[in-house]
């Protein structure tokens, strides 16, 4: 963490990577900064930032002025901010009232996340300010503003030198096809139920890269085997996956593998042109990645079929 001096005040700041998305937090106090425990690893240290992030302390977060655009119905909702959006986050445990607003510019790139007093009156310690749904939403929300996309999925590197992404909905998978690799082979597993794939920031490009090549980056938001690593992997082919009978692998078309990637991506649905946005980087995406419908058997078998498999 660093502290640095603005009229008389100190300001302390720390930061975080995630799918190449850079974010610096700020605030008056290590506490205000600190990172929850499953963005630790991801914390970086950067020249730059794509998202500066104020945290600030409030006595009160009074009703919202603008029109509420979504509602998740559980956790958090959605209004209209000014020129900007708001994020009013609640929880039975914390009150009636948000415990924590964030406020974000149109382009994601300027942030203030409000912290309600009222609500961790008594709290000690208070938990770092930044944590679940507001992190994952953060991020989501800056990758409409580039060529990436978020996909319910567990990335997979080795150990063949083959880079596999296994795209699912809950219960297609995922943590069942993480253990099973990790229990027969030395792997890397990026994440277990969250990648993030997008082509390189030219920062991130290295001697002999190709500018073009896809990348699947691993994220702090894991499923059921805890697997979440602060790295990346050039992807080299998509599997959809489903539960069956055997193991048997389809080459899907374009089209087909455009609306299965969709409908397992985590996209905001309240603007039409974050949809556009994400369709056309899946479009994208399929016409340089092979994409394949997996129907599998959870066992040995299901591994060594991808691992010996030739389209």
């Amino acid at each position: 963490m660093l502290a640095t001096a603005d009229d008389s005040n100190v300001t302390v700041h720390n930061g975080f990577g995630i799918g190449a998305v850079r974010v610096r937090l700020s605030g008056s106090s290590d506490a205000d900064v600190r990172l929850m425990p499953t963005l630790e690893p991801f914390c970086i240290d950067a020249a730059a930032f794509d998202i500066d992030l104020q945290i600030k302390w409030v006595r009160n977060i009074p009703q919202p002025e603008g029109c509420q655009m979504f509602d998740s119905g559980t956790t958090w909702r959605l209004y209209e901010a000014g020129a900007g959006l708001g994020f009013d986050v609640s929880s039975e445990m914390r009150g009636r009232s948000p415990f924590a607003r964030l406020l974000t510019d149109r382009s994601f790139s300027s942030a203030t996340l409000q912290m309600n007093e009222e609500c961790f009156a008594g709290s000690h310690p208070v938990a770092p300010p930044l944590g679940y749904p507001l992190d994952e939403l953060l991020i989501m929300h800056r990758l409409t503003q580039e060529r990436a996309v978020e996909l319910h999925g567990v990335g997979i590197a080795g150990p063949d030198g083959a880079t596999n992404l296994f795209v699912g909905h809950s219960g297609a998978g995922k943590s069942t096809t993480a253990r099973l690799w990790t229990s027969l082979h030395k792997v890397e597993i990026l994440s277990d139920d969250r990648i993030i794939v997008r082509e390189s920031p030219a920062r991130e490009l290295r001697p002999g890269d190709d500018p073009g090549q896809i990348f699947m980056y691993g994220t702090p938001w894991h499923g059921e085997g805890c697997f979440a690593l602060p790295q990346r992997a050039p992807l080299q082919r998509i599997f959809v996956l489903e539960h069956g009978h055997g193991n048997r692998i389809t080459r899907l078309t374009p089209s087909q593998a455009v609306g299965e990637l969709f409908v397992r991506a985590f996209v905001p649905f309240h603007r039409h042109e974050y949809i556009d946005n994400a369709i056309t980087f899946l479009e994208h995406l399929v016409a340089s990645v092979p994409c394949y419908h997996y129907s599998f058997e959870p066992d040995e078998r299901a591994v060594e079929k991808v691992l010996h498999f030739h389209d």
